[in-house]
């Protein structure tokens, strides 16, 4: 064989050669892309379920009728500061609770919960409640949102107990209190301490909340409820609820 015929012989193999490792090095190209991209993906999900946006699913029917149990949120964060997975730290907040909005937070009794109330009251203000009417720094607070399905509900002797344990160290001067004993709809006055809020829910009489459990730490919130984005009612008769029984006059509200 001529040295121009090896020469193009060799050349050819080479070429041969290289087409064969073509397709590998694209194809490996190619998977190392979406593994990225869904590595990103992944990271970004996860950082604005920590600390911008969260979904949140309505169990209870402590705030009814404002939140239906079946109602599914979405939750701002960022609103009281979010926070940073593993460290602890909270990011800067962009505005306090203010009273009378719904706040999602971590339960008192059992932190791993987490659950929807109204904000009554902030720290410095003065509440009181006589027959089922709230007084905020002696002024009667209008609550058209208040749900009653059972006006003779009332606390059992231990919870009246438990509830004047929390209450005594925070109760106005002008109270007595050795004869002060609070029920579910008449208790204080007293003032919410720095640092906390107190916390109540629509459907009054049903709802466990700050007359029971005291006072919400400010590190217990975790953002504030955006609109509802699905609804569906669990209980309804029809099979596959969440199919068949959805309640599409609340989806994209907001709730107040």
């Amino acid at each position: 064989m001529s040295k121009k015929a090896k020469r193009k012989q060799e050349t050819e193999q080479q070429q041969e050669s290289q087409s064969a490792v073509a397709p590998k090095q694209s194809f490996n190209q190619w998977l190392l892309g979406w593994i990225k991209s869904i590595a990103i993906a992944l990271v970004i999900w996860f950082v604005l379920q920590a600390m911008v946006l969260k979904s949140f699913r309505i169990i209870s029917d402590s705030l009814e009728p404002t939140l239906l149990v079946g109602d599914w949120l979405f939750i701002n964060k960022a609103v009281y500061g979010a926070q940073i997975p593993l460290i602890g730290v909270r990011t800067p907040a962009l505005r306090e609770p203010r009273p009378g909005e719904l706040i999602v937070l971590r339960g008192i009794e059992e932190p791993i919960l987490t659950i929807v109330k109204r904000v009554i009251g902030v720290a410095g203000d003065t509440l009181e409640m006589r027959s089922d009417s709230i007084f905020r720094n002696n002024e009667y607070l209008p609550e058209p949102y208040v749900h009653h399905v059972d006006p003779t509900a009332r606390m059992d002797a231990l919870q009246r107990q438990r509830s004047r344990a929390w209450q005594l160290p925070h109760l106005v001067d002008t109270v007595d209190k050795e004869d002060y004993l609070p029920d579910l709809r008449d208790w204080g006055p007293f003032v919410i301490p720095e640092g906390h809020l107190f916390t109540m829910g629509d459907n009054r009489d049903h709802s466990y909340d700050g007359r029971h459990w005291g006072f919400l730490p400010r590190l217990n919130l975790i953002g504030h409820p955006m609109f509802i984005y699905f609804s569906y009612d669990p209980n309804h008769w029809r099979p596959l609820p969440f199919i068949t029984a959805i309640r599409w006059n609340r989806l994209f509200r907001r709730p107040r």
